[in-house]
């Protein structure tokens, strides 16, 4: 009996920190010492079903503490020894595991825009039923594979978060020019997604580690530029006067950089810009009155007085017409200029000449 007693049973050194550990044989012999450690929990399984359990301490594997195990077998060696799959679970938390990668590409609803959001992060896994973890993996995976078992872990991680992200967005919850400041609520949704889906593995990620949803750099650039525009636009009034504008800035960075062709006209139309932009504003202009339309050899528009391009058809700022719109011969139908007083085909009086 003395020499029975002499064996034990117990997790290795260099196996104490993974979440599940089998002991590799599956005869044990009766009388033997199980070390159980406080944050373990040992589990005799026999045909996928447990059928034993041990807490944290020492115990004596025999049929008359443990009647679960049955009958000895191996009748070779003195029948001395239980058939059984003994797994030590471990209880304690595992934190500081890395997920993230690309979560989905999505419409934002304020721009309109298809942008690539991504995150980064660390998460901590834990058993929340060691019965139902042995059950429901040990026959598909190989639980003592913890690299295997938090990548998959991980990978559920990212389908949930990607799943609420992105429900949370559609919804109008969040934006996605502000998700940094939506990482709690964006937490808990995703907690609560990817628990539903770990607890019938026996397995639940308690919280999340310190992570970050960002945009792709390419649209984060590309948003914060749309951003400004849209400022730009509401402070000049309308859009020519924001592209006029931004001509003129980039002319005048153009010749600031050595860059001297069409320097001229970048100055004149930064001049007429940076002018219109504070007749909205209404701020006065220290500089001297501006030419009239036809010193710089524009139309002015008989409506409210606009200075327009040459050549062009309706005023830019009202759009009322600016060339006199054509008459016709109501005889032969013929056009003819606004002053005419005679036909130029057939030589009937134009109506009013």
């Amino acid at each position: 009996m003395a020499w029975f007693e002499r064996e034990f049973v117990a997790v290795p050194e260099d196996r104490k920190n993974q979440l599940v550990y089998k002991w590799p044989d599956v005869n044990i012999r009766r009388y033997t010492r199980a070390m159980v450690n406080a944050d373990q929990l040992a589990l005799f399984v026999k045909s996928g079903q447990v059928v034993g359990a041990m807490g944290p301490g020492r115990h004596r594997i025999d049929a008359d503490e443990l009647p679960v195990l049955g009958a000895l077998v191996d009748t070779v060696t003195g029948g001395n020894y239980y058939r059984a799959e003994l797994y030590f679970v471990s209880t304690r938390e595992f934190p500081g595991i890395r997920f993230g990668g690309r979560l989905a590409d999505i419409l934002d609803p304020v721009s309109e825009q298809v942008v690539t959001l991504r995150v980064f992060g660390e998460f901590a896994l834990t058993v929340r039923d060691p019965a139902e973890l042995i059950t429901a993996l040990a026959g598909t995976a190989d639980l003592t594979d913890q690299d295997r078992v938090q990548s998959w872990c991980a990978d559920l991680l990212l389908k949930s978060m990607k799943i609420a992200v992105t429900q949370g967005i559609s919804r109008g919850d969040w934006q996605v020019l502000g998700l940094s400041a939506q990482l709690q609520p964006i937490e808990s949704a995703v907690l609560r997604q990817t628990n539903t889906a770990l607890y019938e593995y026996g397995l639940r990620i308690p919280r999340l580690g310190n992570f970050d949803i960002s945009l792709a750099p390419e649209d984060a650039d590309r948003l914060k530029r749309l951003a400004k525009d849209v400022k730009y636009i509401r402070l000049t009034g309308d859009f020519q006067r924001y592209a006029a504008g931004e001509l003129a800035l980039g002319a005048s960075q153009g010749f600031a950089h050595g860059h001297h062709h069409g320097a001229e006209g970048g100055f004149l139309g930064a001049a007429l810009s940076l002018s219109a932009i504070g007749q909205h504003v209404g701020g006065p202009s220290p500089a001297p009155p501006p030419a009239t339309a036809q010193e710089t050899g524009q139309t002015a528009c008989a409506a409210c007085q606009s200075a327009n391009p040459a050549g062009a058809k309706f005023c830019m700022n009202c759009g009322a017409r600016l060339t006199p719109q054509p008459r016709h011969c109501p005889s032969c139908g013929a056009e003819s200029s606004p002053n005419a007083k005679f036909c130029g085909d057939c030589g009937t009086p134009m109506p009013g000449g």
